[in-house]
């Protein structure tokens, strides 16, 4: 099969109970039931019993069709449609575990945003390296400027699914497409990856020098070289690089660096106003990608012979080893050299 069944009693799964998750099970209980797998058993209780998340967009209601469950099996029983909001680093455990319940004929639309630190793997990778050969012609991502708050409140949102089977992504677009949230369709799986993952970063790199002097010049400097940054990653690894000028690039790196619902922002806003990386972590009550993604991503890098300098001195930042003040005043002054030279 290419398509979702129109069945209404056919479920959608959606496999993690944070806000991206929470958001996306809202969205899709408008046409659908849809079970919602949280880790924690507690957590999926309160759900069925209040219809609201006890730790991510409490103040949303949740539709009576949200079924949660912190069963795997329960969860992916019967799902057509299995959307993933897990965090980065955990998604390789998760799919592993959740693997013998997926139904071979299963579309999986990936949000997560990241690279595997160990493996330099994007998500995709990742699925594909865990899940078995039938299941990789069907692995969907989606990306794009969305704040989960936002989509939970029926705001207009665009983002992008991607599949190298594009016939899957437009299935995926026609079942998720409403007034409010709107898709569009791509095959280049891995130009969408690289924008969602490494736009984190930037935002993190933003929100230090908004945090330490909020210089609007600096921080268009910062976007527009970081999309750079992007880019060239993205074209190293096969990407093309037309798609970081659309809603996965371009797009969601506007939103990220700019938004004050971005914890990576908020991230690097308190870090260029002095806080300590655990403080800020542990006052922030959630996963913000940005930091593990920029260990992996450099790391990446410098493994394929790519140059990142502002994902480079992030991580110096993260890691201890300079100041933000220190990182702004070493990418000054860094060698002059042409705009258009793109290895650079």
């Amino acid at each position: 099969m290419c398509g979702i069944s129109a069945d209404m009693n056919v479920p959608t799964t959606v496999l993690g109970a944070g806000s991206f998750g929470t958001c996306l099970a809202i969205l899709c209980a408008r046409e659908n039931p849809v079970r919602l797998w949280a880790r924690s058993e507690k957590a999926a209780a309160h759900i069925n019993t209040h219809h609201r998340n006890p730790k991510y967009l409490t103040g949303f209601e949740l539709p009576a069709s949200i079924e949660a469950t912190s069963s795997l099996e329960r969860a992916l029983e019967g799902a057509e449609m299995v959307i993933i909001a897990v965090p980065s680093q955990s998604l390789r455990e998760v799919i592993a575990q959740a693997a013998p319940f997926i139904a071979a004929d299963a579309i999986l639309v990936s949000t997560v945003k990241g690279i595997e630190y160990d493996t330099g793997m994007t998500m995709h990778q990742v699925l594909e390296d865990v899940l078995s050969e039938v299941h990789h012609p069907r692995i969907v991502v989606l990306s794009g400027p969305s704040f989960a708050r936002e989509i939970a409140e029926q705001r207009a949102t665009v983002v992008t699914v991607a599949c190298r089977e594009e016939t899957f992504a437009i299935a995926v677009q026609a079942n998720l497409s409403c007034p409010w949230f709107r898709c569009y369709s791509s095959s280049d799986v891995m130009g969408v990856e690289i924008g969602g993952a490494l736009k984190n970063v930037i935002a993190i790199a933003v929100g230090m020098s908004d945090g330490m002097d909020g210089a609007l010049n600096t921080r268009a400097a910062l976007m527009t070289r970081g999309l750079a940054e992007i880019a060239r990653l993205a074209d190293k690894l096969g990407a093309d690089r037309s798609t970081l000028h659309g809603l996965s690039g371009m797009g969601d790196l506007v939103l990220t660096c700019t938004g004050d619902l971005s914890r990576n922002r908020r991230v690097g806003l308190a870090l260029g106003r002095g806080q300590k990386l655990d403080e800020i972590i542990r006052d922030l009550g959630e996963v913000a990608e940005g930091v593990r993604t920029t260990q992996a991503a450099c790391r990446l890098a410098d493994r394929i012979g790519v140059e990142l300098p502002i994902c480079e001195l992030v991580r110096r930042v993260i890691d201890g080893e300079v100041t933000p003040a220190r990182a702004g005043t070493l990418l000054m002054n860094r060698q002059l050299r042409s705009e258009q030279d793109d290895d650079r």
